[in-house]
């Protein structure tokens, strides 16, 4: 056996992380995530992959979004007594945002219980519990950026920063197999990469570049590509349209409705609103972070500040905060978050989830979405299916908390917000590979995406990229 690369989840999709890697001697899994979206992407967190956790010998995190290490929980009731090696930042994050899954996870098999014993049926079980989940947490072995640390026997893991959020890191896996006379295969991971030039976080580092580059190029690399077929919009530009929304609901005295990844699209909206503050650029208006998690994200980002930018820590300088500043308040308590629904606009409310799957953000659209002083501002990656796909598209109407709302408020689709890296920068983080024969797979990108930035490679690097499918077995 040589080296086989398993991919189990973000092939031709782009939630369900999920990568084995194995050996004669070692089997590593790289991230665990889980399959977001519509019902039947969902029902493939109930059937597992082909994984023997029992049998695996390291597990890598690349970062703590919940579709990379959403399924995490699974591998302890299913005999893992390993490590996952990931960034201590990673760990932290990581611990928030698992037990927010398990408690939804919990909250929903109980509801669709409630539902199938009233049609005679039998609900499927939560997918794990919150006692499940704490049994991972001791198994984090948090390691520190660039830091090498063998994890099996004959793979060697240095991790590298993504640029994505805080914490987040490609993958660099040196693997020596049977049959390679001693030479090590190099794997690369990139993870989900940042858009350069963002706030708060640094930029991230391309494989073979700068002072910590490798002392070989890499074989192997697995690169993201969630936005391969366009660029966003430009940060500046996107700022401005934010500010435009906010002075136009000021002005209607509307509310402002944000669905907002909880870790790292929050912190930089409220970053940016800041910095429009500072700079004189916007109406104030109160806002309200209206998410537990995100509000222990954001204590964690303040706790981790070492891994923020030059800028921001020119404000730190300055004896200013980038994230906690007046008029903004964090919410914690299901109380004050119902306060929010009788609440007169004008006000920004930020809240999870993301994609409109759950979350308080649901409750503040049953209120609000029906209103036609109301603003939705989309400022992230909607998945297929998800209620905030059908407002990006424009659907008439939305199911929202099993309750039919018809859509009057104005939608905003802001993509220059997002903390996926565009097309362009993923060819500036591919540019290093040009000339050097390494076999690129694209993952984490749904079909069109995945071509359009395969003819990308193709033509300005002179790379020939492989689009793996789900459960595909590539021998490498």
């Amino acid at each position: 056996m040589g080296i086989r690369l398993s991919f189990f989840g973000a092939a031709g999709e782009v939630t369900g992380s999920c990568y084995l890697l194995e050996t004669d001697r070692a089997r590593v899994l790289i991230d665990f995530g889980l399959h977001q979206g519509s019902r039947e992407t969902e029902l493939r967190n109930h059937r597992p992959p082909p994984i023997d956790a029992r049998r695996l010998d390291a597990v890598v995190l690349t970062h703590a979004h919940i579709d990379h290490c959403g399924r995490l929980p699974l591998l302890a009731t299913q005999g893992y007594r390993g490590d996952i090696h990931t960034t201590p930042a990673s760990a932290d994050l990581a611990t928030i945002l698992l037990r927010d899954s398990a408690e939804l996870q919990e909250a929903d098999a109980a509801r669709d219980a409630r539902r199938a014993a009233r049609r005679g049926e039998t609900a499927m079980p939560a997918l794990y519990t919150r006692d499940e989940c704490e049994r991972v947490f001791p198994m984090f072995a948090p390691l520190p950026y660039t830091t090498p640390r063998e994890i099996a026997p004959g793979v060697t893991l240095r991790l590298i920063d993504a640029g994505h959020i805080l914490g987040s890191a490609s993958a660099e896996l040196s693997v020596k197999a049977a049959g390679t006379g001693g030479r090590a295969t190099v794997f690369y991971f990139s993870g989900d990469l940042g858009p350069r030039g963002v706030p708060l976080l640094k930029d991230f580092q391309p494989p073979r570049s700068g002072p910590i580059a490798p002392a070989v190029e890499p074989d192997v690399v697995i690169l993201e590509s969630t936005y391969g077929d366009r660029d966003h919009k430009p940060l500046d530009s996107s700022v401005q349209e934010f500010a435009g929304v906010i002075d136009e609901a000021a002005r209607s005295r509307g509310m402002i409705l944000v669905p907002s990844f909880a870790v790292g699209r929050t912190q930089a909206l409220v970053y940016h609103y800041g910095e429009l503050l500072r700079e004189k650029r916007v109406t104030r208006v109160p806002v309200f972070v209206d998410s537990p998690m995100a509000v222990d994200a954001t204590e964690l980002y303040c706790r981790h500040r070492s891994l923020f930018d030059d800028e921001a820590w020119t404000l730190i300088n300055n004896g200013q905060s980038p994230l906690k500043y007046a008029g903004v308040s964090y919410l914690r308590s299901g109380e004050e978050s119902r306060r929010l629904n009788d609440m007169e606009g004008p006000a920004m409310v930020i809240a999870a989830s993301g994609m409109c799957t759950g979350g308080r953000i649901m409750h503040h659209l049953r209120h609000h979405l029906w209103k036609r002083d109301t603003h939705v501002v989309i400022a992230g990656y909607q998945s297929a299916g998800s209620v905030g796909r059908q407002l990006v598209d424009r659907v008439p109407r939305v199911m929202v908390m099993g309750e039919p709302i018809i859509v009057r408020a104005k939608v905003h689709t802001i993509g220059g917000f997002s903390a996926h890296a565009g097309q362009s920068d993923l060819l500036r983080w591919a540019a290093p590979l040009k000339g050097s024969g390494t076999r690129v797979f694209l993952t984490h990108g749904e079909r069109q995406p995945r071509q359009a930035l395969a003819a990308r490679l193709r033509e300005s690097i002179g790379i020939e990229a492989s689009l793996p499918e789900y459960h595909e077995v590539c021998e490498v």
